[in-house]
């Protein structure tokens, strides 16, 4: 860092509108792959596939979780 440059401050106002955009994503990548896979003549193109949907939704169980935290910490969420 240079000298006498700070830090920009940590500003998560955005992070509920920035997971819920990479959610979004996960999931239309998710029907993508099972569309390819569907058509795919290949056994190991679908089983790959398959493992790779199930780490994404895994992946969209802490995104999910991650939203709940960020807007409940920004008030922005009442239970």
């Amino acid at each position: 860092m240079a000298f006498g440059s700070k830090p920009k401050p940590d500003d998560r106002s955005d992070n509920v509108e920035k997971l819920q955009e990479m959610i979004h994503n996960t999931i239309e990548n998710m029907e993508r792959a099972e569309e390819t896979a569907a058509l795919s003549d290949s056994e190991e193109t679908r089983h790959q596939v398959e493992e790779k949907n199930e780490r994404r939704r895994e992946s969209l169980e802490a995104m999910r979780a991650e939203v709940k935290d960020e807007a409940q910490a920004n008030g922005q969420m009442t239970e």
